[in-house]
C-alpha cells in the first residue's frame, strides 16, 4: 500500500465507524518519546520517522504538526503521501486541538486510540471539544490496515547489579512510598518505561537507543506488582524480585487489575499515564493527578551514578578523539558520507569498555545538512564530506555504567567569516551556561536566558531547548529538568546531569551546536543563601581554530583553555602516543 493508499483506508474506517476526525499520536501506551516499531503508527500512516508529531485526518484534509525541528525534513518525507505538514507555533503544544474546534462542525465525533494519548492531553481534547459540542471516542483504526504490523518485542530483560546502581530497589520502592504518603495515595500506578527501569534496576532491548523494557508496576504502601512478560526474566531475575516481595504478573493484566481499584486514593502522572487508564477506574477512587515521584528522585544522582557515569564519559571521550584525528587525516584523501562518518564513530565506540548501544540515531550533519537539527542521514540525502565547511556530529552511547551525549562542530578546511562568527557565538553561549552561578531554586527557562543573551543581542536565536536530563545508563532525554523557554516550575537542582546545547541554524547554509553535559554542584553560601555551578562533565576537545577570539571575554578563553586542558590530562594515558600527540595540538590554549 502506498501511504496515500493508507490515507484512504484511514477515511474509509472513519466513515464506517461514524468519524469526522482522527488523531494520531506519537507516542505508545507509556508515553514514551522513542517507541517500538509496533507503534510507529505515524510512520506507518505517513512516512514521516521523527521522534514527535501528531497526525490530524478528517474526511478533506490530512496533516502532520511538527516543530522547528521537523520542518524541512517533515517537507520531504510527505510529498506524495496525501498529508500537509502544520509548522507548530510553540514547540510541544497540541495546536490541532483549536484548529479541529474551528473546522468541525457541532456534533461531530473525533477519534484517537485511548492508550496512545496521556490523561493529561486527553482531557484536554475532551474539554476543548466538549465545549464545542463535539464528541470524543476511543478508536484505533489501524487495527485492520496495518497487516504486516510488528509485533510486541520479546527481548530478555535483565537487573543492573546493584553495585552499579548505588542503591537497591528495594530501598527506591521505600523512598517512593513516602512520597506517595506525602501525597496521600494509597496506591501507585506507574507507566512510563525509564521511571520503572530505574526504580527496579532493570534494563532491556525494547526500545530503540532506550535500554528500556515493556512493563508497568502498581505500588501501595504494603504490595508491589510488576507487570512483565515473564519470558522477558531469566529464572535467576525472577527468584530474585520474588524473594524480595515483588509480585510479577503478565504485561496485559495491567488493566484489569486497574479497573478492578476500588475505595482508595491512586496517584497517576497525568503526562506519563495513557488516558485509557483514567476510563477504567471506579468512582470510588480518590485520583490525585502529580508528576510521579520518581521522576525526581530518578533526576539527582546518587555519587555510584556520578562516579560511574565519569568513567563511562572517558570512554566516550577516547572515541571522539580517535573519531576527529581519523576524520582529519582522512578528509579529501578517502572518500567520506555522512552515513561512513556515522558507522566509523559507531565503531570507535563499540571498541571501548563496556559499551551497550547507541543512546540515539546519530546527528551526522554537513554543510546545509547541519542546518537541520534533527537531521540524520539516509540514503537519498547522504553527503560527501569535503575539506571545506563545516561538519556537526551530535551522538552519543550508552554504556553499562552510564549514558553520554555530545555534540561537537568541526572546520574541515576553508570556512566563511559567517562560519567563523555562528561558531564562536554558540561556543560563548555554551561557556555562558557552562559558568554560570545560580542560587539554588533557579529553573531552566532562567538559565536559558543566560546563554541566548549574547546572541540575542545580535539578533540571533534558536528554536529548539538549550537543554535535557541525562539519564544512568537510560533515556538520553530524561525529566523533569530542562534548560528552555518554556516557564517549567522545576529547579535544576544539586546531583542532577543536564545537556547545555546552543545552536545557530541557517537553512541553505550551514549549522553549528555544541554540546557538553554538566553535573550541577554546590558552590557557595552567602547572607543570600545557597549557590549552585555547573561541574562540565564531557570529555572532548572543543575545536579553537576558527574562533574570533575578539567576541570572547577574557573569562570565556580561560574557561576554554582550562577545559581542553582538563580533556587532555584525563583522557592522555588511554591513549597511544600518536594520539597523545595529536590530542595536544588540538587542546593548545588560544
Amino acid at each position: 500500500m502506498t501511504y496515500q493508499d493508507k490515507l484512504m483506508a484511514i477515511r474509509a474506517e472513519m466513515l464506517k465507524n461514524g468519524i469526522d476526525a482522527y488523531i494520531i499520536p506519537s507516542s505508545d501506551s507509556h508515553m514514551s518519546e522513542y517507541v517500538p516499531d509496533y507503534y510507529r503508527c505515524i510512520y506507518f500512516a505517513s512516512g514521516f520517522t521523527g521522534s514527535a508529531g501528531t497526525l490530524v485526518i478528517t474526511a478533506n484534509f490530512a496533516g502532520l504538526w511538527a516543530d522547528f525541528r521537523y520542518f524541512e525534513q517533515a517537507n520531504q518525507q510527505l510529498e506524495g503521501s496525501g498529508y500537509e505538514l502544520v509548522k507548530l507555533k510553540i514547540q510541544h503544544t497540541p495546536e490541532y486541538i483549536d484548529w479541529l474546534c474551528s473546522r468541525l462542525p457541532l456534533n461531530s465525533t473525533v477519534a484517537f486510540d485511548y492508550q496512545l494519548m496521556s490523561m493529561a492531553l486527553g482531557a484536554e481534547i475532551k474539554t476543548s471539544l466538549g465545549a464545542r459540542q463535539i464528541q470524543i471516542k476511543d478508536a484505533d483504526l489501524l487495527l485492520n490496515i496495518w497487516q504486516s504490523r510488528p509485533p510486541l518485542p520479546t527481548d530478555q530483560a535483565y537487573l543492573l547489579p546493584e553495585k552499579d546502581c548505588g542503591q537497591t530497589f528495594e530501598s527506591k520502592i521505600m523512598n517512593l512510598r513516602i512520597e506517595m504518603q506525602k501525597n496521600r495515595a494509597e496506591v501507585h500506578v506507574i507507566s512510563s518505561l525509564d521511571d520503572l527501569a530505574w526504580l527496579f534496576n532493570i534494563r532491556g532491548k525494547d526500545v530503540s537507543f532506550n535500554p528500556v523494557v515493556l512493563c508497568y508496576a502498581m505500588v501501595s504502601l504494603k504490595e508491589v506488582t510488576l507487570y512483565i512478560q515473564k519470558e522477558k526474566l531469566t529464572d535467576k531475575d525472577t527468584i530474585l524480585l520474588t524473594k524480595r516481595h515483588i509480585t510479577i504478573k503478565a504485561y496485559e493484566q495491567i488493566a484489569a487489575d486497574v479497573s478492578q481499584l476500588k475505595n482508595c486514593s491512586i496517584l497517576l502522572d497525568g503526562k506519563r499515564t495513557c488516558y485509557q487508564f483514567i476510563n477504567l477506574l471506579s468512582p470510588s477512587l480518590q485520583i490525585i493527578q502529580e508528576i510521579n515521584p520518581a521522576v525526581f528522585l530518578k533526576s539527582i544522582k546518587n555519587e555510584v551514578e556520578i562516579e560511574n557515569t565519569r568513567l563511562a564519559i572517558i570512554q566516550d571521550g577516547i572515541a571522539l578523539t580517535r573519531f576527529f584525528k581519523w576524520l582529519e587525516e582522512n578528509i579529501g584523501i578517502n572518500r567520506i558520507t555522512e552515513i561512513s562518518a556515522s558507522e566509523k564513530i559507531k565503531s570507535f565506540r563499540e571498541g571501548g569498555k563496556s559499551f551497550a548501544g547507541l543512546s540515539f540515531a546519530t546527528i551526522a550533519g554537513y554543510g546545509p545538512h547541519a542546518a537541520l537539527p534533527h537531521y540524520c542521514p539516509d540514503e537519498e540525502r547522504d553527503s560527501e564530506l569535503k575539506p571545506e565547511g563545516l561538519f556537526l556530529l551530535d551522538s552519543g552511547g550508552h554504556y553499562f555504567y552510564g549514558t553520554t551525549d555530545v555534540t561537537r562542530t568541526v572546520p574541515l578546511g576553508i570556512t566563511t567569516d559567517e562560519e567563523k562568527r555562528d561558531y564562536t557565538l554558540v561556543l560563548s553561549a555554551m561557556i555562558l551556561g557552562s559558568a554560570a552561578k545560580f542560587p539554588q531554586g533557579t529553573r531552566g527557562y532562567q538559565i536559558d536566558g543566560i546563554v541566548r543573551q549574547q546572541m540575542w543581542q545580535k539578533g540571533i536565536n534558536y528554536g529548539h531547548g538549550t537543554g535535557h536530563g541525562v539519564g544512568y545508563y537510560l533515556n538520553v532525554h530524561e525529566g523533569p529538568q530542562n534548560i528552555g523557554p518554556s516557564n517549567a516550575a522545576i529547579a535544576v537542582d544539586l546531583g542532577m546531569i543536564t545537556s547545555i546545547e546552543p545552536g545557530i541554524y541557517r537553512p541553505g547554509k550551514h549549522g553549528v551546536r555544541i554540546e557538553n553535559l554538566v553535573l550541577t554542584v554546590a558552590h557557595q553560601n552567602t547572607f543570600f543563601g545557597s549557590f549552585l555551578q555547573f561541574e562540565t562533565l564531557t570529555l572532548a576537545y572543543i575545536d579553537t581554530s576558527i574562533v574570533i577570539s575578539e567576541l570572547l571575554t577574557a573569562e570565556q578563553i580561560s574557561w576554554l583553555n582550562t577545559y581542553n586542558a582538563m580533556v587532555y590530562e584525563k583522557l592522555k594515558a588511554e591513549l597511544s602516543e600518536d594520539e597523545r600527540l595529536w590530542l595536544a595540538k588540538k587542546c593548545k590554549p588560544i
